[in-house]
């Protein structure tokens, strides 16, 4: 299973722990156990890029030009285990796994000197504006309309189920500047400062009182023609760029940090399934499922590392992972019982739900 890890990588492996090591604070090894919502609690993830940003490690996908590490696939691959395995908060991939490589793909010079660096430091938080009330799966029938006025886009219509809009001060977006022809070939692609004139940010408060959800309206908000990002009526193309490499699972990494939780779990007399043989058996079982789907990976990492194409083992892998970290999920659920229910202390306060 260890062939796709050379001495050289495991100096790399030494080097990232002793990093982790010393800059996860007892405040940030706390946050990266208290997740409560799909991502991390902003604060907590915002403190964790800025430490990332300064030793340079918080992009290693992007081309080194732009701030990427120029590690190889595997020395990402061995980031991100240890990452898990030191449970480090979790950072919204939205600029940096999204809105940045589409730039690097389609953006103009002058957006990637604005924007890039923005993503980085963190002072751009970005939301997906995508789907609509409407377009969810069918999201080549979006509605929300950009009129051309001039040097700009009047931009009518709503997007939903849009997650921390309410944080975020930037949008990327698809917008229809055209009804002609086929829907794929009349959508653009727009980034929005969500400070503009004729937004409204409407939040869908989940049942346990979270809020992570919003609907976003906008009403005749001018936004300028240079925040396109590709050609008019081009943007289907550019929302698809990132879906046009192949990608590399690294399901286990997830599936790892589960682990530990459940294990940890089990070693704190107070949780439901502490000392139940069942939930032991279990961890057993799921400890066997994720060092296949680990020796399944490092396969995988060796034939990219070398050209190579895995075929359909990345798919296959895919969904067998994405099986297994339910099971990890519902497993963590049942150890930590009551004490399972959602950490939301807001919810106590005058006015709260």
């Amino acid at each position: 299973m260890n062939n796709a890890f050379s001495e050289a990588d495991e100096v790399f492996r030494s080097e990232v722990q002793d990093f982790l090591e010393s800059a996860l604070t007892d405040e940030l090894k706390e946050a990266g156990r208290k997740k409560t919502s799909i991502w991390q609690e902003p604060l907590s993830a915002d403190a964790w890029q800025k430490v990332l940003y300064e030793r340079g490690w918080l992009v290693p996908d992007w081309p080194v030009e732009y701030g990427g590490t120029g590690w190889s696939l595997t020395q990402r691959y061995i980031f991100a285990q240890e990452c898990a395995r030191y449970e480090t908060p979790g950072i919204s991939p939205m600029g940096l796994k999204m809105c940045g490589p589409m730039l690097i793909g389609y953006g103009s010079q002058e957006q990637k000197s604005y924007y890039l660096p923005r993503i980085l430091t963190g002072e751009h938080i970005w939301c997906q504006g995508y789907s609509e009330p409407s377009s969810g799966s069918d999201l080549a029938s979006l509605k929300t309309m950009a009129v051309a006025d001039g040097d700009d886009y009047l931009v009518n219509g709503t997007k939903i189920w849009t997650s921390f809009a309410h944080h975020a001060n930037m949008m990327f977006a698809l917008v229809r500047t055209s009804t002609e022809g086929k829907v794929q070939q009349g959508i653009s692609f727009l980034l929005i400062d969500m400070a503009l004139p004729g937004i409204t940010i409407k939040p869908i408060v989940n049942l346990e009182g979270s809020h992570e959800l919003n609907q976003v309206f906008f009403d005749d908000v001018r936004v300028p023609k240079a925040n396109r990002v590709g050609a008019e009526n081009q943007g289907w193309t550019v929302a698809k760029y990132l879906l046009q490499f192949e990608r590399f699972s690294m399901s286990s990494v997830e599936l790892r940090r589960l682990l530990t939780r459940a294990k940890r779990m089990t070693e704190i007399d107070d949780y439901t399934g502490a000392s139940n043989s069942e939930i032991h058996y279990k961890i057993a079982a799921l400890e066997i499922e994720c060092t296949a789907i680990e020796a399944s990976e490092q396969r995988v990492l060796v034939q990219l590392s070398a050209g190579e194409t895995p075929g359909s083992v990345s798919s296959v892998l895919n969904a067998v992972s994405s099986e297994t970290l339910q099971r990890a999920d519902e497993l963590g659920v049942e150890i930590a019982g009551y004490y399972g229910l959602p950490y939301q202390p807001e919810a106590l306060e005058v006015g709260g739900s």
